[in-house]
């Protein structure tokens, strides 16, 4: 079984920057479409940032030129450079396969505020 650990996240104020690591077991972040996705409180989970073959990427609108999606297949590690953070980003981040079918990790939590 897969097993997906997320750290990184914590306590920054708007402006700052993290970057989110994702650590999974096996090669599959070789091998599938990886993505970084958040849930913020009250509201559903919702897919952020995806690397695709090739190391292609997409974005969500509302992080677009603002997060960086990157993967290293040699550490099996998923990252999430986020910069210009605000306070609408506070969440909690998960990785996971796009479209997911792994078990999710514990996530890392976001908070942006002053």
């Amino acid at each position: 079984q897969v097993q997906l650990v997320e750290s990184g996240g914590g306590l920054v104020q708007p402006g700052g920057s993290l970057r989110l690591s994702c650590a999974a077991s096996g090669s599959i972040v070789s091998i599938y479409t990886m993505g970084w996705y958040r849930q913020a409180p009250g509201k559903q989970r919702e897919l952020v940032a995806r690397v695709r073959g090739g190391d292609n990427t997409d974005y969500a609108d509302s992080v677009k030129g603002r997060f960086t999606i990157s993967r290293d297949n040699a550490k099996s590690t998923v990252y999430l450079q986020m910069n210009s953070l605000k306070p609408e980003d506070t969440a909690v981040y998960y990785c996971n396969t796009v479209p997911y079918f792994l078990d999710w990790g514990q996530g890392t939590e976001v908070t942006v505020s002053s």
